[in-house]
């Protein structure tokens, strides 16, 4: 069984202190990230035209706003700083709350911060390289600083977040500018032949909804955004809204400074761009976007993540340390620090892979997608209880919106542990991350019987 609600000396809890654009840029800075300087090469070799390259993107916007229209519903009826583990936790039982809270602390997130900080460490070792290990040490280094940041307090953390959401979103459309004005690059030499598929299948998909992926950490910001009921579903929408926006705008770009054919034979899409627009020195400019863009990232994954942990130690006697609410930071100190710390093993432990951010990406993507379709299928659940908001959001065109949702997350489910089980060496990530969540099951046995 679980503790109480607030356990004794577990100190303060989260008060509604976040905007709307506060919450706004939150979602902004997690999602548009590393991954639109990656995925539309690929994306762009697994389909056949530049009209079918552009409404993927669309369709992946589309998709996006469903989901979040049903974590809408799901926020505003029960608004909790635990998010979806506080979803789980109502439908199915504290049990598969525990599970999701401790894949979250131990896999999803922490893995989803090292992964993160690997590309900072990357694209920053281009413009100040320290050595054989620059990378490992820079993404160590982005880790305990941007926990840091968080632990120092909410208010320096969220004005943070503010300001490196919007200097991301300039550069962004900097970098827009110049590819819709530069002048087509010469035809690039024909890429190897691939197999064409379905406009709903293959990598274009996975990699589309890859890039659009973190709208969902809106969840975490509930319990601490002004008028919950209605800032959670405006932030969501708006959010969707700006990130389909400026995706639309830099894959525009993409198209008219290289064409498809160039982004099929480009390994980096978006310095080949920078080449075509500014010349050589548009590497660097690129390298300076993609930082601000890991740090924006990193910093609103540090602050979302510490919130399940938190929820976690206030309803589990046994990680009780973690539920400690510090009142003058505003901020879950002690869920911060271990989050860190197992966020620099798992960076520590990826630096001895090849690819640490492809072993990061493959140890996380499995466990996500599990607890996110089983989120959207907690929306089905939860309808028969009653709402703990009066009136709240009710998600349009109920039941096929959700049930729209639920069958795109199995799909993705099902895509990205065959894809993880591919490479190698992100196999090894992939069975690792799913054994790490198959740990806590013990855990919670030992939780259960703490807490008798």
């Amino acid at each position: 069984m679980s503790a109480p609600a607030q356990a004794p000396g577990a100190g303060g809890a989260p008060r509604p202190t976040l905007t709307v654009f506060d919450a706004v840029a939150m979602i902004v800075g997690i999602v548009v990230g590393v991954g639109i300087f990656k995925a539309p090469s690929i994306v762009a070799g697994n389909v056949g035209s530049e009209t079918a390259f552009i409404a993927i993107w669309i369709a992946g916007g589309v998709i996006s706003l469903i989901g979040a229209l049903c974590y809408a519903e799901l926020a505003s009826s029960h608004p909790n700083a635990g998010g979806e583990y506080h979803f789980l936790n109502r439908a199915y039982g504290d049990w598969l709350g525990f599970l999701f809270a401790w894949a979250r602390m131990t896999v999803i997130q922490t893995g989803a911060i090292a992964a993160i900080a690997f590309v900072f460490g990357d694209y920053a070792t281009r413009l100040v390289p320290l050595g054989a290990y620059s990378s490992g040490i820079y993404a160590g280094l982005a880790v305990a600083a941007i926990t840091a940041l968080n632990v120092t307090g909410t208010t320096r953390s969220k004005w943070v977040q503010n300001t490196l959401t919007v200097a991301l979103a300039l550069a962004i459309l900097a970098v827009v500018a110049g590819g819709l004005t530069a002048s087509a690059a010469p035809a690039a030499a024909p890429a190897p032949a691939q197999a064409e598929v379905p406009f709903f299948g293959g990598l274009a998909l996975i990699f589309v909804l890859l890039t659009y992926g973190g709208w969902n950490e809106a969840a975490y910001l509930s319990a601490e955004i002004r008028e919950a009921k209605r800032n959670v579903v405006r932030a969501l929408i708006i959010g969707i809204v700006v990130i389909t926006t400026l995706y639309l705008l830099l894959n525009l770009a993409y198209l008219n400074a290289l064409g498809l054919g160039g982004m099929k034979a480009s390994s980096a899409v978006a310095a080949d761009l920078m080449r075509v627009a500014w010349g050589d020195a548009g590497a660097w400019l690129l390298s300076i976007v993609v930082v601000s863009a890991s740090l924006s990232t990193l910093n609103a994954t540090v602050f979302t993540g510490a919130r399940t942990n938190y929820a976690l130690g206030r309803d589990f006697r046994i990680f009780r340390a973690l539920g400690r609410w510090d009142e003058k930071s505003a901020a879950p100190g002690n869920a911060l620090l271990v989050q860190g710390a197992i966020a620099l093993a798992l960076v520590a432990l990826a630096s001895l892979t090849p690819d640490g951010f492809t072993t990061m990406v493959a140890y996380t993507a499995p466990a996500f997608w599990l607890f996110f379709m089983l989120t959207g299928i907690s929306l089905f659940l939860l309808r028969r209880q009653s709402p703990a908001s009066a009136d709240p959001f009710r998600v349009p065109l109920y039941p096929v919106t959700p049930a729209l949702f639920c069958l795109t997350a199995a799909y993705m489910l099902y895509s990205s542990f065959n894809y993880a089980m591919s490479l190698d060496p992100g196999s090894i990530g992939a069975i690792v991350g799913m054994a790490m969540l198959a740990t806590g099951l013990p855990v919670l046995a030992l939780a259960r019987r703490r807490a008798a």
